[in-house]
């Protein structure tokens, strides 16, 4: 069913009020450029002549264990599973895996959750008809096969996991489809339709209710969710990446733990890309890594950063400043990004892509603290922006 939109508030209004004109396609923020400095650069994985895509990542509560899952393909292709033991400076080999992850259809993405009993677990997702999904009980060093998690699919499933305080080991779960993969049988419309879906979770996990439609539409193609949780802890926000580029990318809120979601809005330049991957700094300061998809842009095609506060994202500002990680040698196929942060402020945000001319591309890391690249924003020339921690 269609989700009504809820109350609006007075942080909703004056976003409203700076997107009633329509937002600018670039951007006036300045960028950092960090894809020169290999020293920041750990390479997770490579094998010429194979293609490595989509990772994502999680950090364990000691602060060190990584874990790391990307498919052997673009997308499709078995299930790839590295652990590091020393916060993404090094890695392991490939890690032996279940069986039913050689049949992975999409890019699987991997979750931290907690059910009401205190109980961890890491859940990975893979995507399509059926939607998939696999459980670890010991912090990824056995893992469940893959199962379906109901008779539905879909596309980038699951952009996020958020907890809900509706409950102990409560979450909520967003994904996409264009009508090919929600049911068994595809059913697209012409012109596409991009349907939003939610599901939640009430036990840790493991189970998932049927998915309610968030949004849908054929003027505009939003999909792969990012959620990020205001300061205060009483909104979510979600951004959206826009197919169709036509628009910049959009933004959801919900005030009530996602049981409604106002409509979407168009985003300022700045934030405009796929596959938002958001965490805070312990300064207060949001780091959203993306690939950069703004309409007009230098570093279109390569693997970015946004720098700035919620506030912005929620008001239509453009933030602080950006962020180039790597140059992408070839089109925009890149970052699909895992983002993680230590307690001394430290990011060590991974992804794919072509990192290497004319070859294919593979899993590298950056790490970076936003300390260090203030006074770097600070002095580019032409900056009108005052960098505040």
């Amino acid at each position: 069913m269609k989700l009504q939109t809820f109350t609006v508030t007075a942080s909703i209004l004056a976003g409203a009020a700076a997107f009633a004109a329509a937002p600018p396609r670039g951007y006036s923020i300045p960028t950092i450029d960090l894809a020169g400095e290999t020293n920041r650069q750990v390479v997770v994985d490579r094998e010429p002549g194979q293609y490595l895509g989509h990772p994502t990542t999680v950090l364990l509560e000691d602060n060190q264990t990584m874990l790391c899952v990307y498919p052997k393909g673009h997308g499709r292709g078995a299930i790839l599973l590295k652990r590091s033991p020393d916060g993404g400076r090094n890695w392991s080999e490939r890690l032996p895996t279940p069986k039913s992850w050689e049949t992975s259809k999409e890019t699987p993405t991997i979750h931290r959750v907690v059910d009401a009993a205190g109980k961890k677990r890491l859940i990975l997702w893979s995507g399509l008809y059926p939607a998939r999904l696999a459980a670890s009980e010991d912090d990824g060093k056995t893992w469940s096969e893959l199962k379906p998690a109901g008779d539905w699919g879909g596309i980038v499933v699951m952009g996020f996991v958020e907890p809900l305080k509706t409950g102990a080991g409560h979450y909520l779960a967003m994904f996409h489809d264009d009508g090919r993969f929600f049911t068994a049988r595809p059913q697209p419309t012409k012109p596409v339709t991009f349907t939003l879906f939610q599901t939640k979770s009430t036990d840790g996990g493991l189970t998932w209710s049927t998915p309610e439609t968030v949004w849908k539409g054929t003027e505009l193609h939003l999909c792969e969710p990012g959620c990020i949780r205001s300061p205060d802890g009483k909104q979510l926000a979600v951004l959206l990446r826009e197919n169709s580029r036509r628009k910049n990318s959009h933004l959801i809120l919900s005030n009530n733990e996602g049981r409604t979601w106002s409509d979407p809005r168009e985003l300022p330049g700045a934030l405009t890309g796929d596959r938002h991957c958001c965490k805070y700094a312990p300064d207060g300061r949001l780091f959203i890594s993306f690939r950069d998809t703004t309409l007009e842009s230098p570093t279109n095609g390569d693997w970015v950063a946004w720098v700035g506060r919620y506030e912005d994202i929620v008001a239509g500002g453009e933030g602080q400043y950006r962020v180039r990680l790597m140059d992408n040698t070839q089109g925009a196929d890149c970052a699909y990004p895992g983002v993680e942060v230590f307690p001394d402020g430290t990011f060590v945000t991974t992804t794919y892509g072509h990192w290497t001319t004319n070859q294919e591309p593979y899993i590298v890391s950056v790490r970076l603290k936003l300390a260090e690249l203030d006074d770097r924003a600070g002095k580019l020339p032409g900056n009108k922006t005052k960098i505040k921690p």
